[in-house]
């Protein structure tokens, strides 16, 4: 057993997805390097040899997931929690069944609230025919209390123009670049997330953070709450020093938040994703794409999905996509239209 006056609480290796602590329930890590496109949003090379439909073995450098002629995920549905979606690199186009719509991409973060159900899809078009298609992005799905599970569906964009970034140089002038998703650093705050939301609540103490480090920079985490769960997942570099220890990227850590933990990079940029949050004290019974809190609870949840199917489809495709031209928007279920702040 691990001395309590550790910071670290426990290393493991990165799976897909990711392993996750209370109140977060799921996390996954999509890198795909996609060819160009062939004009129809969809990869200019063969299918041949790939289980279209459930494409999750990497080939070529990149996977199709469930889509069989654009990669993603058509429509599928959602009850009891939040999808939180971070584009770092590449395109999303969002539907769903209530009409709302989006264009995401390149940073911009999008916070949905399930709530009672929703169905929607996420497609990764490959809008560009001249050039290859890169695609990184975490999907995170975040816990809703029992109080919430039934509200009604929403989602906020966080265009990326409106997401801090907080730089912080070490004594050697070397720099570590923080992303501010959600919660606070050094009085630094993130943008609101989805009203319902349990990181809506400062005293839930959700942080969702891209952390950056130089090469050999050295930064020293803040504390948190003593009951909050923080882990952090090393994604991308080489090494990492940590109270001591030499840890590969590929690891994801389990730390003690309420210690000041320093991270001393190695001779290679690292990337690291961070979540926090103050755990959810109830039961947790997921099926699927729908988390609740009891048995009898997910068997009415297929009920009501069977009955109203979340609202149906209003659009003509399962894995719709929104036209070339088309830039960065959003359209909301209540019929409110948005575009990103003009830099």
């Amino acid at each position: 057993m691990r001395d309590e006056s550790h910071g670290i609480i426990n290393i493991q290796p990165l799976g897909f997805p990711w392993a996750t602590r209370n109140p977060f329930l799921f996390c996954v890590y999509h890198a795909d390097h996609y060819p160009q496109g062939n004009g129809e949003f969809g990869p200019d090379a063969p299918l041949t040899g790939r289980n279209l439909g459930n494409d999750f073995t990497l080939k070529d450098g990149w996977r199709m997931y469930h889509g069989k002629s654009i990669p993603g995920f058509p429509v599928h549905p959602h009850r009891g929690f939040e999808t939180v979606t971070v584009v770092r690199k590449g395109v999303v186009d969002h539907s769903d069944s209530l009409g709302g719509a989006g264009r995401y991409r390149d940073g911009d973060v999008q916070w949905m609230t399930a709530g009672k159900g929703i169905q929607h899809s996420e497609m990764f078009p490959l809008i560009h025919k001249e050039k290859p298609n890169s695609l990184e992005l975490f999907q995170i799905w975040l816990n809703l209390p029992r109080a919430k599970k039934f509200v009604e569906p929403y989602y906020a964009m966080l265009w990326k123009e409106n997401i801090p970034v907080h730089r912080i140089k070490d004594a050697g002038g070397l720099e570590t670049e923080l992303e501010v998703m959600a919660g606070s650093l050094d009085g630094v705050n993130a943008p609101e997330p989805a009203p319902d939301s349990w990181a809506a609540n400062p005293e839930n103490e959700v942080a969702i953070w891209h952390i950056q480090m130089e090469p050999g920079a050295t930064w020293k985490m803040p504390t948190a709450s003593k009951d909050v769960n923080r882990s952090l997942y090393f994604f991308s570099g080489d090494k990492v020093e940590i109270e001591g220890q030499s840890i590969a990227s590929g690891f994801g850590m389990d730390l003690r938040p309420d210690q000041f933990i320093e991270l001393v990079n190695g001779e290679k940029e690292a990337r690291f994703l961070l979540l926090q949050g103050r755990p959810i004290l109830e039961p947790v019974v997921n099926y699927g794409p729908f988390v609740m809190n009891t048995k009898e609870e997910i068997q009415q949840t297929f009920t009501d999905y069977q009955q109203t199917q979340f609202g149906g489809w209003p659009w003509p495709r399962p894995d719709q996509v929104h036209s070339g031209q088309k830039g960065r928007f959003a359209i909301h279920v209540d019929g409110r239209e948005e575009e990103p702040p003009v830099s």
